[in-house]
């Protein structure tokens, strides 16, 4: 059976730079596919599109979703687009393979009014300041947990009220702080140094005094759920989902919220912030210059 070759690894880790769990993702795909190749006695190189679509309809048979085989064949259209850059294949056989259609489901956000009600509580103990300073930055800020767990206390700029975080691919960018998080993070900050010495670098601590781990966010915030009795799942994602969704909804901005969230493509923030086609539509037919409808001549303010 052929293998993922060794410089594509080393293309996603050094040129994308990106994250072990992503590297691991697509290597998951790939080596399914090629087991598929393998008891077809085809060699990756000389795959063609109506076998990439074959592997698709077998998906799809023993039971994978669409959304599912849309991400392998996202995996299979990188792994070619590499191989076409280095002269190894002539062409993309993924390329123009598109996945079963399949219903997007959007997940829910919470209103102002339940995010309220749990941010709001007077803590009782050095955790719970700690968890309300994390939730607190999360809605505030919109955060994934891989960067609000990385996030050093040098990151923050305490005058500006900006963190800087390292989102996918390693790019960084600089996101606000809302008032009620910094209020958050001071009444944190004391009970951190407290914990550490001045050699520790990371913003959140566990009960250990070491850097918290995304499984313990996670843990922590179905506490908060049990305890206020919410309907609703409490989760990062939810947090940072919401926080798009409520900016969205007061400003309108797509552009904005796709930078806060550091997106690279508007189409994932659409999808965050529960966009349709219609918004997009009449945001396109107002902006560019080639799309408003002319104006007939009897509109015009003079008259002869």
């Amino acid at each position: 059976m052929s293998t993922i070759p060794d410089e594509y690894l080393r293309y996603l880790k050094t040129e994308k730079h990106y994250a072990v769990l992503t590297v691991n993702a697509y290597c998951i795909d790939l080596n399914e596919f090629m087991t598929w190749l393998a008891e077809r006695r085809i060699e990756y190189i000389q795959v063609l599109p109506d076998q990439v679509r074959q592997w698709s309809a077998h998906l799809h048979r023993g039971g994978l979703d669409g959304r599912s085989i849309q991400r392998k064949l996202s995996s299979l259209r990188r792994f070619y687009h590499f191989l076409l850059r280095e002269h190894k294949v002539k062409f993309n056989p993924a390329l123009d393979v598109r996945a079963p259609r399949f219903t997007l489901k959007l997940p829910a956000t919470l209103t102002v009014d339940t995010i309220n009600n749990f941010l709001d509580v007077p803590s009782q103990s050095w955790l719970e300041t700690r968890d309300l300073a994390m939730m607190e930055l999360f809605y505030s800020s919109g955060l994934r947990l891989s960067e609000l767990v990385n996030a050093n206390i040098y990151d923050i700029d305490w005058e500006t009220h900006q963190i800087k975080v390292l989102g996918k691919g390693s790019k960084e960018r600089l996101v606000p702080i809302g008032s009620k998080a910094m209020i958050a993070l001071e009444k944190w900050l004391p009970l951190r140094l407290g914990l550490v010495d001045e050699t520790e670098e990371a913003l959140f601590l566990s009960q250990r005094a070491k850097r918290i781990n995304p499984r313990t966010v996670q843990v922590r915030l179905k506490v908060w759920q049990k305890k206020y009795i919410l309907t609703q799942g409490l989760h990062p994602h939810k947090l940072r989902h919401s926080f798009a969704s409520h900016i969205l909804e007061s400003s309108g901005d797509l552009r904005a919220v796709q930078e806060l969230l550091g997106h690279s493509n508007i189409s994932t923030t659409q999808i965050y912030t529960h966009l349709d086609y219609q918004y997009l539509a009449q945001a396109y037919d107002n902006a560019h210059p080639r799309a408003r409808k002319r104006r007939e001549p009897n509109d015009s303010d003079t008259s002869d």
